[in-house]
C-alpha cells in the first residue's frame, strides 16, 4: 500500500453529539501513543450563534457539520489505525469501505471550510525583499518573471512587475504564488 507522505486534512464520522468527545479521545490517543508527527490539527466544525433563552442573549456555538471532524494528519497504516480506532469514530468519508484507506480533502475544500469557520492559514514570511526577482508558480501569469516593487507582510502579498506584450505591467500576488529565483 503506498503512503503519503504530506499531511493532508481528512474527514471522520462520529456519532451526531459526541464531536467534541472525539477530538478529545483523539487528541489524547495522539499524545499517548506518540503519533504527534503523524496526526496535528483536530477539528469540530462549529460557528458562533447568538440565542435569546429567557429574555437573556447567550453566545452558543453550533455545530457546522453535526457528526463530522476534521483531522491533518499523514495517512500512514499505524495513523490510520489510531485515527479509525479512536473511541466514537464510525469512519473516513472518501474510504470505499474493506480497509481502503479514505481520499483527502482537496485543498479549495479545506480552503473554503477554514474560512468557514473563520480560520486563515498563517502567512509565511516572503524571502524576498524589494527589487528581487521572482518566479510566478501559480495563477493567471505561472511561469513569468517579475521584479518586486512592494511587500505587504500582514496581507501576505506582494506587487510584482511583469513583461507582457513588451509592457511592463503591475501584478498583486500571494507570496505563496511566488518563488525567489536564486543564483548559484
Amino acid at each position: 500500500m503506498v503512503e503519503s507522505a504530506e499531511k493532508q486534512w481528512y474527514v471522520l464520522h462520529t456519532y451526531s453529539g459526541y464531536e467534541n468527545k472525539v477530538k478529545e479521545n483523539l487528541e489524547s490517543r495522539r499524545d499517548s501513543m506518540g503519533m504527534q508527527d503523524y496526526i496535528f490539527d483536530v477539528v469540530v466544525p462549529e460557528m458562533e450563534t447568538h440565542e435569546v433563552k429567557n429574555g437573556q442573549e447567550k453566545v452558543v456555538m453550533d455545530k457546522t457539520f453535526p457528526g463530522y471532524v476534521l483531522v491533518q494528519m499523514v495517512m500512514t497504516d499505524r495513523a490510520w489505525y489510531v485515527v479509525r480506532n479512536t473511541p466514537g469514530v464510525t469512519g473516513f468519508i472518501g474510504s470505499h469501505g474493506q480497509g481502503s484507506k479514505p481520499n483527502p480533502l482537496l485543498p479549495e475544500e479545506v480552503e473554503r471550510v477554514m474560512a468557514s469557520l473563520g480560520v486563515k492559514e498563517p502567512v509565511k514570511p516572503l524571502d524576498s525583499e524589494v527589487g528581487d526577482t521572482v518566479t510566478i508558480v501559480e495563477g493567471a501569469f505561472k511561469g513569468l518573471s517579475g521584479k518586486i516593487t512592494s511587500i505587504d507582510n500582514e496581507k501576505g502579498k506582494l506587487k510584482v512587475n511583469i513583461d507582457m506584450f513588451g509592457r511592463e505591467t503591475a501584478t498583486e500576488l500571494d507570496f505563496n504564488q511566488v518563488k525567489p529565483i536564486t543564483l548559484e
